[in-house]
């Protein structure tokens, strides 16, 4: 039976990434040798969007976002830490959204959700 899930992100600084998402996002992770990192994650959801060109993303595409319990305070936690972010809060119906850089030329979105857990 499927137990989780792996995601995944390529990019062009893995070790860059690998720090940034220890390092300011405090993820426990384990290094399975040469420095690769799995990172241990918190829970976890999916959703399964409708593909729409004009609002969203064309078929086969998708996403990794983070989600958390109070945006503005995750926000000034993370710009403490030095994260960049890049657009400001804002309500897109399912939550308060928005998105910081990582390494490797990653944009990142973060939530909170409106929805119920």
């Amino acid at each position: 039976m499927i137990r989780g899930v792996h995601t995944m992100f390529y990019t062009s600084d893995a070790e860059g990434l690998r720090a940034f998402l220890r390092d300011k996002l405090g993820f426990q992770a384990t290094d399975v040798g040469d420095g690769w990192l799995i990172f241990d994650l918190p829970e976890a959801d999916m959703g399964c969007h409708p593909a729409d060109t004009s609002h969203g993303a064309p078929s086969g595409t998708h996403d990794i976002s983070f989600y958390c319990d109070d945006v503005k305070k995750t926000v000034a936690e993370l710009e403490r830490k030095g994260v960049e972010f890049t657009k400001p809060i804002v309500d897109q119906g399912y939550g308060l959204v928005t998105y910081f850089k990582a390494p490797g030329g990653l944009e990142l979105q973060l939530y909170q959700p409106k929805y119920r857990k």
